[in-house]
């Protein structure tokens, strides 16, 4: 029954029941029901039928005797026919030999096949016979009456034999872009194709046989490694980056997937990698990274990475309770000279302003153009918030020599306005603005200079300045002198040693303490010569006290981390070759924090200093960051306990505690311990019971003058020990 004539018999059953009886009408509602839901069910069916035209996939039904009742467009797709070619026509239009491939009873092929999915061979318009999965569903009525078929079909690409299909593997690893090689159970290279030979230089006669060394670099570590070896093991595929190694030496990077091979019984027999060279990609991120981070002029950081970089400083300065110090840097009439001279001539100078302040500063600061004739710097970890003033006057020092450039002479100033952490603030922002408004009120006044944020750090630091300037003139003054404080046995009470003291005999203020010029030395460079006037000093004195006929004990003086360098053996023989001293009586002491940089090469300057006869001391023992692992590999003889840890003894149970682990454990390492800052009686027989060898403090003696010192040891002055 159509939709129409549904529609019509449903208004006619309105009709008749508005003039039948209460009988008729019963009935009457019984057929309009079953009207109403053929109706339903022939409009979900053309709603069906719709949706089933419009699929990609080739579906098709057909009736009992295999005419075709509906084709959709995958299968006008597939095939070639339109609808109105193909509906009506019998299913064989569509075998590829005539039928032979199948039967015509199609309900009896589906029955006896016992399988809903067959592959099939058939015949499109254009004659092309092709293979295809053929799937039958069968239609039934409401009477379970077979009504029809729905066939799906699903095209078979072509076949390959397992011949052809190893031919085709070898053809794609063969012509891969990648780099592949195999190994073998002994990690042994037994194939490679040619992508490798084109990025490694190896051609496969000198690959075959070799091991993956071949291509190490030595750029990764032991774990990095383990992680390679598990995969190669069978612990599961790995891919990563890896820096390889060509023939020519050259490193690259290259992407790497690493998988292994197994038999039949799961054993492994062959591993595979698969790489590709990534340096164009690397050089392009890194291309991309100075666009996007460095200053095109000057190559220094802009402000992007600036605040990037303090960022992660103040995060360290916060774990460490350190300051940080930013610095705001402008140009004085920059923009005059760019309009007098031209934007080349101004290009340049922003060039050299930016090379000579690079030289100025350490490694660790940060120094970055942030605008036309603006930079900034970030000095993190800075020993005293002071000496951020020492450092500006340098950066301004460094502007005092004319710039050449063209034929031109231009002379160039700048002001400096400078803000401190955690004084000033707390993120890169805030000192940023502040450093920014301590410039604007220095350039308001119209003079060069700097100027720090807090007018109290200001003060300070041009106090600091001002001391290093007197710093510098006391050198060449002779200013400067040696006190000497005496080291007694504590078995025998005689002197045995000295340590030499810097002392400066200030003009004005008098005695200088070190703990005061000393981190301004450090800070500023000064201590290089500083350190190199004590030595020479040290070694005069012995040398004169050798010529009266005195018998000293050795002296030992204090050795900087900045004097310890690989020159550093060769002018110390040269000073007592100079000085006629032999090197048993001059002694060198070094702190804790010297051992944590690069401990290979301070081992193999000590090496060398202890050849030439030269003894080490570690002075301040148990304040810096020493690993005990290390320690038995320095050659060092003596061990200084830092006063920090005697003036608590006996009294202070931690103290205590830390003196007798570092006697205990200077004793394993047969090494002599000598205990300063020792005051009282009671804190020298602690330690005395302990096992210390030698003390050293006021309670015998502070640092006395050379002459008085001399006196001390002529006279024979012994501690009392009972």
């Amino acid at each position: 029954m159509s939709e129409v004539s549904v529609t019509t018999c449903l208004a006619l059953c309105q009709q008749v029941r508005e003039l039948e009886g209460t009988e008729q009408a019963r009935a009457l509602d019984a057929l309009t029901l079953k009207l109403e839901l053929l109706e339903f069910d022939q409009s979900r069916q053309i709603d069906a039928r719709r949706v089933m035209d419009q699929l990609l996939q080739p579906i098709i039904t057909m009736d009992v005797a295999g005419y075709l009742t509906s084709w959709n467009q995958g299968a006008q797709r597939l095939f070639g026919y339109t609808p109105q070619e193909a509906i009506g026509q019998h299913i064989l239009l569509l075998y590829a030999d005539d039928g032979t491939d199948g039967v015509t009873d199609i309900a009896e092929f589906f029955l006896d096949n016992g399988s809903a999915l067959v592959e099939v061979r058939r015949r499109k318009k254009s004659g092309e016979i092709f293979r295809a999965d053929l799937s039958l569903t069968v239609l039934r009525d409401g009477d379970n009456d077979v009504q029809g078929f729905v066939v799906h079909l699903s095209e078979i690409g072509k076949r390959l034999s397992s011949e052809e299909k190893l031919r085709m593997h070898a053809s794609i690893i063969e012509n891969s872009d990648q780099g592949i090689l195999i190994t073998d159970g002994d990690e042994r290279i037994v194939s490679v194709n040619a992508a490798f030979s084109r990025i490694t230089g190896y051609a496969m006669h000198e690959a075959l046989g070799q091991t993956t060394d071949l291509l190490r670099s030595g750029a990764h570590d032991a774990d990095f490694r383990s992680q390679v070896r598990a995969a190669l093991n069978g612990n599961g595929p790995w891919q990563g980056e890896i820096i390889g190694k060509r023939k020519n030496g050259e490193l690259f990077p290259q992407s790497v997937s690493i998988s292994v091979v197994r038999n039949d019984e799961g054993v492994i027999t062959h591993a595979f990698s698969i790489f590709s060279d990534i340096s164009v990609l690397r050089a392009s991120e890194e291309r991309m990274q100075r666009l996007v981070n460095y200053d095109s002029l000057t190559g220094l950081p802009n402000r992007t990475l600036f605040n990037q970089l303090v960022g992660q400083a103040l995060s360290t300065a916060r774990r460490n309770n350190d300051c940080c110090v930013v610095l705001a840097m402008d140009l004085n009439r920059f923009s005059a000279i760019k309009d007098t001279l031209g934007n080349e001539v101004a290009d340049e100078l922003l060039r050299q302003v930016s090379q000579r302040w690079r030289l100025v500063l350490r490694d660790e600061d940060v120094l970055a153009r942030v605008g036309g004739a603006e930079f900034v710097a970030a000095l993190p970890s800075i020993q005293k918030r002071e000496h951020s003033g020492i450092v500006s006057q340098k950066l301004l020092a460094a502007l005092e020599l004319p710039f050449e450039i063209e034929s031109n002479r231009v002379h160039l100033e700048a002001s400096i306005g400078i803000s401190v952490f955690p004084e000033d603030g707390a993120d890169t922002a805030t000192l940023l603005r502040f450093s920014d408004v301590a410039v604007k009120r220095l350039r308001a006044d119209g003079e060069p200079g700097f100027l720090f944020y807090s007018p109290e750090m200001n003060l300070r630091a041009k106090e600091q300045w001002q001391l290093e300037g007197e710093l510098r003139h006391a050198l060449v003054a002779g200013e400067l002198l040696l006190h000497y404080q005496p080291k007694v046995s504590l078995r025998s009470g005689r002197i045995v040693g000295a340590e030499a003291l810097i002392r400066w005999q200030h003009p004005g203020h008098g005695m200088i303490s070190p703990g005061r010029f000393i981190p301004v030395a450090e800070e500023t460079g000064l201590i290089l010569d500083i350190g190199n006037w004590v030595l020479e000093e040290a070694c005069r004195q012995i040398r004169a006290w050798m010529d009266s006929g005195i018998v000293m004990p050795p002296i030992a003086v204090n050795l900087s981390a900045r004097q310890f360098d690989r020159q550093l053996p060769a002018r110390l023989q040269a000073v007592l070759e100079r000085h006629g001293v032999p090197a048993d009586r001059l002694k060198l002491e070094i702190t804790e924090s010297l051992l944590v940089r690069g401990t290979e090469s301070v081992i193999h300057i000590m090496n060398e200093l202890v050849a030439r006869g030269l003894a080490l001391a570690m002075d301040d023992f148990g304040t810096g960051y020493s690993s005990l692992a290390n320690l038995k590999r320095f050659p060092i003889s003596t061990l200084k306990i830092d006063r920090a840890f005697v003036i608590g003894v006996p009294g202070d149970q931690n103290d205590c505690a830390i003196a007798r682990a570092i006697v205990t454990m200077g004793l394993q390492l047969r090494q002599e311990i000598v205990a300063e800052g020792i005051e009282t009686t009671e804190q020298m027989d602690f330690l005395r019971n302990l096992g210390c060898d030698q003390l050293q403090g006021f309670l015998f003696s502070p640092g006395v003058i050379a002459e008085k010192f001399e006196c001390m040891v002529r006279d024979g002055v012994r501690l009392k020990l009972d």
